[in-house]
């Protein structure tokens, strides 16, 4: 039985969004490997900021350090 575990940062996706992910990612494993999707499960966790780093750093202070602001890296729906 697959189990596929998805992360993001909180707020990242809008529920409806997690339900396509859950779908696509079912998708992927039923197309490429055959699983059936009643036997593949799918968890979304989300992240809290302060506990989610990249290139060293805490992501907010990344996104602090890039350029890049929270929301152009957030849901824009």
């Amino acid at each position: 039985m697959p189990y596929i575990n998805v992360k993001f940062t909180k707020g990242s996706a809008t529920p409806e969004q997690k339900a396509k992910i859950i779908e696509g990612m079912t998708n992927v494993l039923r197309d490429v490997i055959d699983k059936a999707p009643a036997a593949t499960w799918v968890v979304i966790d989300e992240v809290e900021f302060e506990d989610w780093g990249v290139g060293g750093l805490p992501v907010l202070d990344y996104w602090e350090k890039t350029g890049v602001s929270a929301s152009a890296s957030q849901n824009k729906n």
